[in-house]
């Protein structure tokens, strides 16, 4: 099995393939905590994480978005009191790339440290 949090995302064209069925069988056991929706008609993966206060989910938002940064692939991001709500897609072709599936993971392991960060008192 590919580690998908040490590959990174590659620029994305408006002609790139989307992930095929099998790759989705392939790919979405590594981040089982993700719903793959369809919203008007386009797949996505989404996930609400969970947070004792307004501070930590902030915080968290915060830290994805650092993350999208640097990888150049950008989330919908909805943060609220206790919760942060993160979708990936690639809007460019409207489905589904391997990059989500990198960013998913990405997000799944932020959220590991920034617990551990939080029970450890920082």
């Amino acid at each position: 099995m590919v580690d998908l949090v040490g590959e990174s995302c590659v620029a994305c064209r408006p002609d790139a393939r989307p992930v095929t069925e099998e790759e989705i069988r392939e790919l979405k056991p590594q981040i089982p905590d993700w719903q793959l929706v369809h919203e008007d008609g386009v797949p996505k993966l989404v996930r609400t994480f969970a947070f004792r206060n307004f501070a930590d989910a902030f915080a968290f938002a915060t830290a994805v978005g650092v993350l999208a940064e640097e990888e150049g692939h950008h989330p919908r991001l909805v943060m609220e009191w206790g919760r942060v709500e993160v979708a990936w897609w690639t809007h460019k072709i409207r489905g589904l790339h391997r990059n989500d599936f990198i960013m998913a993971a990405k997000t799944d392991a932020a959220y590991g440290q920034f617990q551990a960060a939080r029970q450890a008192g920082r």
